[in-house]
Formats: C-alpha cells, sequence, structure tokens
C-alpha cells in the first residue's frame, strides 16, 4: 500500500502542476510489469482528490501488457501479465535488469533487449478538464 500511495501523490502532483482542478475521469496507464495494486491506486488516488480539493468524478486504471523488443534482431514479443509471478514482477520493478534473468529472445535467444511498454506509468490524463 506504501508503495500505491506514494504513486498516488506524485500522480496528484503531477495533475495540479498542470493547472488541473476539475474534470470528469482521471485516466492513469500502469505497465503490468509495476506490480501496482490497482484497487488501492483508485483508494489512494480518491483521498488525494478529496483531500487536495479537486473535482474528479471517476478514475480509471489501465494496466498495460509488456511488449519486448530484441536489439539483435529486432523481434518484438508480448508478455502475458498473468504468466508472470508477483515475485518476478516484483524484481523487475525494484531493479529492472533483473528482467534478463528471466527472459530471453523467443526467436534468437538474446538477452540484449528493451522494455518497450508495461512498466511504470505510461500515461496520466484528465477527461473533460477545465
Amino acid at each position: 500500500m506504501v508503495h500505491e500511495w506514494a504513486l498516488a501523490e506524485a500522480i496528484i502532483l503531477y495533475i495540479e502542476n498542470q493547472g488541473v482542478k476539475r474534470g470528469r475521469k482521471l485516466v492513469v496507464k500502469t505497465g503490468a510489469l509495476q506490480s501496482i495494486d490497482g484497487e488501492v491506486l483508485e483508494f489512494a488516488l480518491r483521498e488525494l482528490i478529496k483531500e487536495r480539493g479537486l473535482e474528479i468524478s471517476e478514475i480509471e486504471i489501465i494496466e498495460e501488457e509488456p511488449l519486448l523488443k530484441c536489439r539483435t534482431c529486432g523481434y518484438e514479443w508480448r508478455v502475458d501479465p498473468s504468466s508472470v509471478s508477483q515475485d518476478v514482477r516484483e524484481s523487475i520493478h525494484f531493479l529492472p535488469e533483473s528482467i534478463y534473468a528471466y527472459y530471453r529472445c523467443p526467436r534468437c535467444g538474446s538477452i540484449d533487449f528493451e522494455i518497450v511498454r508495461g512498466r511504470g506509468i505510461s500515461e496520466i490524463r484528465i477527461e473533460d478538464r477545465d
């Protein structure tokens, strides 16, 4: 819960720094490898929205499926989040380089790849903002 609360504080600070005081919906895209509990993040966001006097009626948390790309052969592949254990996701979250201990390019076997998406926060958006 501490992790999600800190993340929620950073999201609210970002929104406030954009000058947003109200909007219909807050959309946050999180990477599946980030190991974020969406319900806890939403709860923290709602509490902070109330505390800061913001007017946002809906919150949508979207979890992005991981996409990896081999730097050797250029092959891109998806990682099914349900096939990744919580321990592996937490390891990757806290030490991104640990992903190379768990994955290799399915085409050429290289460990020289990048995480294209599926880690971190990739989008914060307020719809119908004033």
